[in-house]
């Protein structure tokens, strides 16, 4: 019944090494209804997540769940209780097909014990993928799907718990227009039939149509809750960062001259017939819904997967790409669309992934790369407790600017993002908008992938649509509206 309390959180405290993650966080969430939780990277968000699902395990404070206090020690206990959680770093079984992935743990047996009965497990997948509005094939292996498919997948399975409380922590974030729509259809059914949910987003829009309440944290502190319809963005904004954000456009001086030209650019069953001109201290957007090809598209520029046929040109001058380094030497640099798989390297410190691009000797002068480091550490505003440390303990705004920063340090003529936004706050966000156009205005030419329209009408010139691997329109961002993208990207 909604407005009974479903799960009450008091005074809850966790503590890691060098930092305070959650100090005193209370949460009182309502049954049967979309509770969000907002704040910067870093305000405590996943940490408290991950605490009700038993990946941590609180240092202080209580958790009661349909009344009872309880104390879960483990995901699995979690799933036991009726709760499950969509992540927000995507934890897929990279070799097993879609269908193992989705009834990982609940797979249908027949016959004998232990036998799985493939065709009921392919059944159950296709009925959850299709309540998404996304029929993947289920015999297709996670390593073969993108970022969005992946993300799809993901919510299918946590679904497929039938869980009480769903925790939703970014669901949306590499999902288009579509695909957002799909899965908030979904989000009432469930309020519908009486599952509460958690959702953590850091897009506003999603949030004023969803939730019925908001609490927000910052610094890993409660800082207030209330209903999501006595609050207007302005406000929230506030409340999330407590200062005063700078504006994200900026006026630009006129283009210049080409820096990146392709031409009839084609690889066989990804993308066909590309060609366009990036001039120097533009940004160009690419649009498009999920397959459209343009990760593809951009992978095949950057050497990751290279194009079939097809020619690129860089100054006017044709160069051959197949690799990253030779893209790094004709002065592109890439910020990938997943950072933790293609950016950066987890395990080690932020001072040597940021070198780690721009290495030219076998001979590593470790005083110049800290030096080095210490500079961009500064000049990014990472929040960090040194150079030192794993880039794995940094949030992921904070990860976002040491990919960025990395890139940068190959001082590159041509910035290739993909998704540079995708998962990191409004604080974050923000500062990279701001960094984008000081890029652009000193002359850097920006290719800008994102399944977020308003970010690409707010920082393009120009935005090209793309199509099931094709270019359908190209628009001039000051006349278009979100309308005419989706219209030239949706399936003809």
């Amino acid at each position: 019944m909604t407005g009974v309390s479903i799960l009450q959180v008091s005074n809850l405290c966790k503590a890691f090494p060098g930092a305070q993650a959650l100090t005193d966080v209370s949460l009182d969430v309502a049954a049967g209804t979309v509770h969000a939780v907002m704040g910067e990277n870093g305000a405590g968000k996943s940490t408290l997540m991950k605490i009700l699902i038993g990946l941590h395990t609180a240092d202080a404070g209580e958790i009661r769940f349909k009344g009872q206090p309880i104390r879960i020690k483990s995901p699995h206990e979690a799933l036991r209780r009726g709760i499950a959680m969509i992540h927000q770093e995507l934890l897929p079984f990279p070799d097993l097909s879609v269908a193992e992935n989705i009834g990982m743990g609940r797979e249908p047996t027949r016959w004998f014990p232990g036998w799985i009965d493939r065709a009921a497990l392919a059944r159950n997948a296709t009925r959850m993928l299709e309540r998404l509005g996304c029929p993947l094939p289920p015999e297709r292996r996670m390593v073969d799907l993108s970022i969005a498919e992946m993300q799809i997948v993901e919510i299918a399975k946590a679904l497929a718990y039938e869980a009480g409380l769903l925790i939703m922590d970014e669901p949306t974030s590499a999902l288009s227009e579509l695909e957002v729509e799909a899965l908030f259809s979904v989000i009432r059914d469930l309020k519908q039939r009486g599952v509460t949910l958690i959702y953590i987003s850091h897009k506003m829009d999603e949030i004023f149509r969803i939730a019925d309440t908001i609490t927000v944290l910052r610094d890993g502190h409660h800082i207030a809750t209330r209903p999501a319809g006595e609050l207007d963005a302005q406000q929230l904004i506030s409340l999330m960062v407590g200062r005063e954000l700078a504006p994200t456009s900026a006026a630009r001086d006129s283009r210049g001259d080409g820096a990146l030209e392709v031409k009839h650019l084609t690889k066989q069953g990804k993308f066909r017939d590309i060609s366009f001109t990036l001039r120097r201290g533009e940004i160009l957007g690419v649009a498009g819904l999920m397959g459209a090809g343009r990760t593809d598209l951009v992978s095949a520029i950057y050497g990751l997967a290279p194009a079939t046929s097809g020619q690129i040109s860089v100054h006017g001058k044709p160069v051959r790409i197949t690799k990253p380094a030779a893209a790094i030497a004709a002065g592109i640099a890439l910020v990938s669309e997943d950072r933790k798989q293609f950016g950066l390297v987890l395990a080690m410190s932020i001072q040597h992934n940021l070198s780690l691009a721009s290495l030219r000797e076998w001979w590593i002068d470790h005083r110049k790369e800290a030096a080095v480091a210490d500079a961009q550490i500064r000049a990014f505003a990472i929040k960090a407790a040194g150079r030192r440390q794993p880039v794995m303990q940094l949030s992921g705004g904070n990860q976002q600017k040491v990919v960025f920063a990395k890139a940068l340090l190959t001082q590159p003529h041509i910035l290739i993002l993909d998704e540079p936004t995708r998962g990191i706050d409004i604080g974050a966000k923000t500062e990279i908008y701001a960094l984008i156009n000081r890029l652009a205005s000193a002359g850097t030419a920006v290719l800008l992938v994102s399944s977020e329209l308003p970010e690409l009408l707010l920082l393009s010139d120009r935005v090209l649509v793309m199509r099931e691997g094709a270019i359908t329109a190209e628009f001039d961002t000051p006349q278009t509206t979100q309308e005419q993208i989706l219209r030239f990207a949706m399936p003809a």
